[in-house]
């Protein structure tokens, strides 16, 4: 298997079935002891327990991110990540069947072997998803040391962001957290905004959409299309399915015709 760097590609070939080594790169080796700078971590986390997140969507699109682990929990992990059109290496030793497929189907780079501290150039994120604390611990300190953002799975102590809980319809997301104090409020809050947000408004936000491309020659008239077309019934319509009487409330707000899927 090779990874294409800055200089040109070089190989990765195991040292044998469990451990990894990778003599061509310049990566800097994995911390002696995670304890070995325990007092710095201890007034970094210290600090960081008083930080607030910064809420973002970022676009990963071909960039390169990095998941330790082989588990169920990191084939979800890489799962989100395919879908946001990432780049995705896997580091582990082995590969639950369903991350194996995706190897197999070329969606994702395996390195076959124990983490120790690898990493190609320009990863822009990694996570860790291991149920081993001591990986986890050094996975990232090794991300902060080059000062790559960081998540590691239910310890929100060693993480530069956390993943919120989502409702998803089509390109309308809602995101969740409690900044990792309880998961378990997030996955209830989830539930009731999946409650009041049904598939309709999936429809809703391609039709919002469709009438922004068309904003151009009607400059300043977003927000008092929208409130007519809410006035006007809009949503309760695309809940029934009735497209004539969607476009008709559309034609009729903005004097525009939109297509309908």
């Amino acid at each position: 298997m090779s990874f294409k760097l800055r200089d040109g590609s070089f190989s990765v070939k195991p040292k044998s079935k469990t451990r990894l080594h990778i003599p061509s790169l310049n990566f800097a080796p994995l911390h002696a002891s995670v304890c070995a700078s325990g007092a710095r971590s201890t007034l970094y986390m210290s600090e960081r327990k008083i930080l607030k997140h910064y809420p973002i969507f970022w676009n990963i699109t071909g960039k390169i991110c990095v998941v330790v682990g082989g588990g169920e929990v990191a084939a979800r992990k890489v799962a989100r990540l395919l879908e946001c059109k990432a780049k995705v290496y896997v580091i582990s030793p082995e590969l639950v069947p369903e991350l194996a497929d995706m190897k197999r189907e070329g969606l994702i780079e395996h390195i076959s072997g124990l983490y120790e501290g690898q990493y190609p150039d320009h990863t822009i994120m990694i996570i860790g998803a291991t149920d081993d604390e001591k990986i986890n611990a050094a996975v990232s300190q090794d991300a902060q040391a080059r000062d790559i953002p960081v998540n590691i799975v239910d310890d929100p102590q060693k993480c530069d962001f956390i993943l919120p809980s989502l409702v998803e319809r089509g390109e309308l997301t809602i995101a969740c957290s409690t900044g990792g104090n309880s998961p378990a409020l997030a996955k209830q809050i989830r539930k009731e905004l999946e409650a009041t947000y049904g598939e309709e408004y999936s429809d809703l936000v391609n039709i919002l959409g469709k009438l922004r491309e068309k904003m151009e020659k009607n400059a300043g008239k977003g927000q008092i299309w929208f409130e007519k077309l809410m006035a006007e019934g809009l949503l309760d319509r695309i809940r029934k399915k009735d497209k004539v009487a969607i476009r008709q409330i559309i034609l009729d707000v903005s004097g525009e015709e939109v297509d309908i899927d």
